[in-house]
């Protein structure tokens, strides 16, 4: 797995972030970049940092992105508020984008029963 948590610049594009998601680079996330990094791994790992532990709602156009041009499977992390979002990402990521719940759980402190996501995560199998 490899991680390309990412942030979204003034210019519309986002660009993967490193040092604690505090330092852009200079690589933007796009089909190519997506191909060239998926010869190095089975699968990505995303954060959208711009959401990531606001539990304020998931970032839909990163979601649209990583649809239409990931060509391996991705793990989208970052603003998910409840089952809707996780919806949503199902809807948006066709079966081939799944999800991580941090924050917004309730073992961490937030309103999202983690006996729930997981029986509902089993029941999707």
């Amino acid at each position: 797995m490899l991680d390309l948590s990412c942030r979204r610049r003034p210019d519309g594009k986002y660009y993967i972030v490193t040092d604690r998601w505090q330092k852009f680079t200079s690589t933007a996330i796009h089909e190519k970049t997506l191909a060239f990094f998926a010869d190095f791994a089975c699968e990505f790992l995303v954060h959208a940092v711009d959401v990531e532990g606001r539990q304020a709602g998931i970032d839909t156009e990163l979601l649209a992105l990583l649809s239409a041009e990931c060509p391996i499977p991705a793990v989208y992390a970052g603003g998910i508020t409840g089952f809707g979002d996780i919806g949503e990402i199902e809807r948006a990521g066709q079966g081939r984008i799944a999800y991580t719940i941090g924050s917004a759980l309730d073992i961490f402190g937030g309103k999202l029963s983690y006996s729930e996501v997981v029986a509902y995560a089993a029941g999707r199998r």
